[in-house]
């Protein structure tokens, strides 16, 4: 059984033990109940709102990490402006800690 969930405002393919890296969504040991998009268990799958509603998709944050930092320019030709700036984006790690169909 896998399930697709929303959040920071992509969409992840899930299992129940995965880990994975997603943006900032709380401090670590924070329990998480994730909307879930889709759900695949067997043949049935599940994917209009209705049939959503008793599912529960829950996570719990493991850590939290910065990403690699991105430089940027911006430069406008022919009147001297010039801008520098760098931005670091803070990631956290969760762990899919059940996959409840309701």
């Amino acid at each position: 059984m896998y399930a697709v969930v929303a959040t920071g405002g992509k969409q992840y393919r899930v299992v129940e033990g995965q880990q994975l890296q997603v943006e900032r969504v709380g401090e670590p040991g924070t329990i998480l109940d994730l909307p879930a998009v889709l759900l695949v268990d067997g043949s049935d799958v599940l994917s209009t709102p209705a049939q959503l509603t008793g599912v529960s998709v829950e996570a719990k944050v493991i850590d939290e990490a910065r990403g690699p930092k991105i430089d940027g320019f911006i430069y406008k030709n022919k009147t001297n402006q010039r801008r520098r700036f760098g931005h670091r984006q803070t990631h956290a790690t969760i762990e899919i800690t059940g996959i409840k169909r309701g």
